[in-house]
């Protein structure tokens, strides 16, 4: 595992000053593990007794302070039991009125202990309500009383940060003054995805201990697929290693990696699980519909407020001042077949691979696209009726029909960024020539939506395809778009046409309509 102090390299200096402070981090990052190892290199310093304390057991108790703490302070015994030398355990925890036993038992702790107390509370986004509040102002009051008489510091970990633990506790995000608990945190940190190189040290571990080679191609793959999201740079190592049982005299490929790719995504085990389950919440759905669409973002106090709240769950990320994004690859591909599955009648009605294979083996986007143009005619009005994320039905369908038709011998991926107008969609296709050599096909799609009384987006999608063709080197690419105006006239049997972007690339552009007096509305992009 990758050293604790690495992930958090501010907490030891944070401890050392006796600060109380917020740990933050996305579920399944290794903040628990990370917590519980820097506890531990903190107490083998010889300086602190620290230890991780989970307060989860008090979450099934709601309102009733005393039962929550008490269920608190008892899995606060064994964890400290199990982490820490016989000297530097808590002793029997005082009895007192149930507002003040939390305090009083971390009081206690201090006192007794021959060294300065140092408190990582975990999960302590798991309390609500007046146990919330009551866990909170304990703390608060204490903080004055410390190192003798009060842990020296705590640090409050969970999913969200301070301003959201404010909120929760009946606080004024936006006051500074009086009271609250928060004015005695000093710092807020939050744990981050892991980099190229923890992800080539985490790996180098795992050859030293077993002899198996990751080869530099496949651990940078892992990382672009992944962002270095700690849950899935260890499930791609899991699938290789225990299900698909390479061989450990046998170097992992980037091949390899893909393959494991699709097999965790069509597992779609809890962790995916619950990412699909967040897509219900109206707060995701305001933060991901322009980044899905390819749209401009809101500009008000509520959408920033929830922005932060998706890139707090991990399902955004906001670099280089581009706006936000889905966070990896796999989380967008795992977005796009959920919201593929809500637009779509029945999987019947899709393409089933290798419906669209011409005859020396490369796959035929224009007869997919035609196809596509057919389905669009005829279920257009209907897709996506009653579903939350109707806007981004373009998107979705495009990604579904593709994703089937090359299904088990290619790819398809999503780049979503918000506030730059686009939604690039990427294609892999791998296959045998005529000669037996094996080669790769890739192609790029730019989708977008036309709505009445808008302009033809089609001038903006050639400058942007043309701008992503250029940056992968690809000769040629596809325009889609999805046109939801009145039609006076029945749409033509042939829906492509082909232009020559600025760059010299060919533009293959794919126009689908509804029958006359049907029109899907969608949001443009």
């Amino acid at each position: 595992m990758i050293a604790a102090s690495a992930r958090l390299p501010e907490a030891p200096s944070l401890v050392a000053g006796e600060d109380y402070f917020v740990v933050h981090a996305p579920r399944q990052t290794g903040k628990t593990t990370t917590l519980r190892a820097l506890a531990a290199e903190l107490t083998a310093s010889g300086k602190y007794a620290a230890a991780k304390l989970s307060l989860q057991s008090g979450a099934a108790f709601g309102d009733d302070i005393g039962g929550a703490t008490r269920a608190i302070l008892a899995k606060a015994s064994r964890e400290a039991r199990l982490g820490l030398p016989a000297e530097l355990c808590p002793p029997a925890w005082p009895e007192g009125p149930d507002g003040d036993l939390f305090g009083g038992a971390l009081a206690a702790w201090a006192e007794s202990c021959p060294r300065p107390l140092a408190l990582f509370l975990d999960e302590i986004d798991s309390l609500t309500g007046a146990t919330l509040v009551a866990v909170l102002s304990q703390i608060r009051e204490g903080f004055e009383d410390r190192p003798g008489a009060f842990p020296a510091s705590i640090a409050l970990c969970g999913l969200r940060d301070v301003r959201d633990y404010r909120i929760a506790a009946g606080g004024n995000p936006e006051r500074s003054g009086g009271p609250s608990p928060f004015n005695i945190i000093v710092e807020s940190l939050r744990l981050g995805d892991f980099t190229l190189d923890e992800i080539r040290e985490l790996y180098g571990q795992h050859t030293a201990e077993i002899g198996r080679v990751f080869t530099d191609e496949a651990v940078e793959h892992v990382y672009a697929l992944t962002g270095g999201q700690p849950w899935l740079v260890n499930a791609l190592a899991a699938e290789i290693v225990d299900r698909m049982k390479v061989p450990a005299t046998e170097p992992v490929t980037v091949q390899q990696v893909d393959t494991a790719r699709e097999r965790v995504i069509q597992a779609r085990p809890s962790h995916l699980d619950s990412l699909v389950r967040r897509l219900r919440e109206p707060e995701v759905q305001r933060v991901l519909l322009p980044i899905l669409g390819g749209a401009e973002q809101p500009v008000d106090l509520e959408y920033s407020d929830d922005r932060s709240y998706a890139r707090d769950l991990g399902l955004i990320a906001e670099e280089g001042g581009e706006g936000p994004r889905i966070a990896n690859p796999i989380y967008a591909e795992v977005i796009s077949r959920a919201l593929a599955e809500q637009v779509v009648p029945s999987p019947a009605a899709l393409p089933t691979a290798r419906d669209f294979v011409l005859s020396d083996g490369r796959f035929d986007v224009p007869g997919a696209l035609t196809g596509l143009a057919a389905f669009w005619r005829t279920h257009g009005k209907m897709l996506g009726d009653g579903q939350p994320y109707r806007e981004a039905l373009p998107h979705a369908l495009l990604f579904a029909w593709l994703d089937r038709a090359v299904n088990g011998d290619g790819d398809v991926f999503r780049e979503y960024a918000s506030g730059r107008g686009r939604a690039d969609l990427y294609l892999r296709w791998r296959y045998t020539t005529r000669d037996g050599t094996r080669a790769e096909q890739h192609e790029v799609f730019e989708v977008k939506a036309q709505r009445p009384g808008k302009a033809d987006p089609l001038k903006d999608a050639i400058v942007q395809l043309d701008d992503y063709l250029n940056h992968l080197s690809l000769p040629s690419g596809y325009i889609v778009i999805f046109d939801q105006r009145p039609q006076s006239t029945p749409a033509t049997d042939e829906p492509l046409t082909i232009q020559t972007s600025p760059s010299g690339h060919s533009i293959t552009i794919a126009r689908l309509v509804l029958p006359p007096g049907r029109r899907q509305p969608l949001a443009s992009s």
